[in-house]
């Protein structure tokens, strides 16, 4: 039987009291806590993109998205972590059936997904050798798996396609055949997340859990159990996946500043925060960015999910317009977020307050690459009738 949208949220709530508890133990370590990642499994919430046929939930685009929208409400960092890795969970189509029953078949898999740079796969009998480092490993310290891409090696060079372009494949490691890289995450926000860098030294993936990155009108099927409409949009509610955790943020950052706002008086005045003209126009400007970019990712994934089930692969207009979303929600969040800092005074730079959390996390989001400033351009080149220099609008 589906699970309900509600249901998922319920189980949100249960879990809430332990996710907040250890966020400040993730941001101290750098890495989510295991008791985070333990409750987020013991909910069922990683199962929400895997199929049902493996034990999954298989929920639609929208309903992952508002129970991520929630976990980043409470803790971003479990959040980013949870989305990476229901993310990844839409990466199966591009294994055979064999090696998606393997990584996915438990049902509940935790799964990583770093996809750059590319390492390198030397083809062998059986499959390959796999060798290489990935930056930013969100999971890694809870997945028992991770993707990883990587270029087929032949005679020392990159083979390459008929476009002359490296083939890119995926490859799938268990949690052993991989190391982290120790104090390699070091920024200024979204520390809980742990991303660390991981390297892979001469592990052998057999054949059955590897695949070429291609087209979707270029594989011949989808893996059994991925034939539903959430996998014909290959990856792109990931997109909108990753973004929902800054429009999280962003609530959590408005609904803390309506809540001081009662309590607090600004020093040498003598008015309570809720009544000064500047704050409740920051406040109300916050909303409204904030309202108007959600609506846009809902509406763009929406429109990719509802032509998934009429049965079609995504369109370039519905890529463009997703990537779009995603693009203007990260930049929204950020400055929504903005605005409540500037509102909220010196509460917005004191630890022991979240604002200031709030704050370095929303903007470490704009820097991601899906989501940043700079794939305007690699949209803008498609509006133009270039060829776009973002290699994932093939996919």
């Amino acid at each position: 039987m589906a699970v309900t949208t509600e249901a998922l949220l319920e189980s949100v709530a249960r879990i809430e009291p332990i996710l907040r508890e250890h966020a400040a133990e993730a941001e101290t370590r750098r890495r989510l806590s295991d008791a985070a990642a333990a409750a987020m499994k013991g909910a069922g919430l990683y199962r929400m993109w895997i199929p049902r046929a493996y034990g999954g939930l298989e929920v639609d685009p929208i309903t992952a998205l508002r129970v991520l929208e929630e976990v980043a409400r409470i803790d971003s960092a479990a959040a980013w972590n949870l989305a990476i890795s229901v993310a990844t969970a839409l990466f199966a189509v591009y294994l055979d059936e064999r090696g998606a029953s393997e990584v996915y078949g438990g049902g509940d898999a935790v799964l990583a997904s770093p996809l750059f740079p590319p390492g390198e796969a030397v083809p062998v009998e059986g499959g390959f050798r796999v060798n290489g480092r990935a930056s930013f490993a969100s999971g890694c310290h809870h997945c028992d798996w991770l993707l990883l891409t990587a270029h087929i090696m032949e005679h020392g060079t990159a083979r390459a396609r008929a476009n002359g372009e490296p083939e890119m494949w995926l490859v799938a490691l268990p949690s052993g055949d991989f190391e982290i890289v120790d104090h390699s995450w070091n920024t200024v926000g979204m520390r809980g997340t742990g991303s660390n860098d991981v390297t892979v030294r001469d592990a052998f993936v057999p054949r059955h859990r590897a695949g070429p990155l291609v087209a979707p009108e270029s594989r011949p099927s989808m893996p059994q159990g991925f034939e539903g409409p959430l996998y014909r949009c290959t990856y792109w509610p990931g997109v909108g996946s990753l973004v929902s955790i800054a429009l999280g943020v962003a609530r959590a950052s408005i609904d803390e500043l309506v809540a001081l706002a009662t309590q607090k008086t600004p020093a040498y005045t003598a008015s309570p925060l809720c009544q000064r003209s500047v704050a409740q126009f920051q406040a109300a400007q916050a909303e409204a960015k904030l309202g108007a970019a959600r609506a846009y990712v809902y509406e763009a994934l929406r429109e990719v999910f509802e032509n998934a089930v009429a049965g079609h692969l995504v369109g370039m207009q519905q890529k463009m317009k997703l990537e779009l979303a995603a693009i203007h929600a990260a930049i929204a969040a950020a400055e929504a977020v903005d605005l409540v800092h500037a509102a909220a005074g010196s509460s917005g730079i004191r630890e022991e307050r979240d604002f200031e959390r709030h704050f370095r996390d929303v903007h470490v989001i704009t820097q991601h690459a899906f989501s940043s400033a700079s794939r305007y351009e690699s949209v803008g080149k498609l509006m133009f009738g270039l060829e776009s220099d973002w290699g994932f609008f093939e996919f």
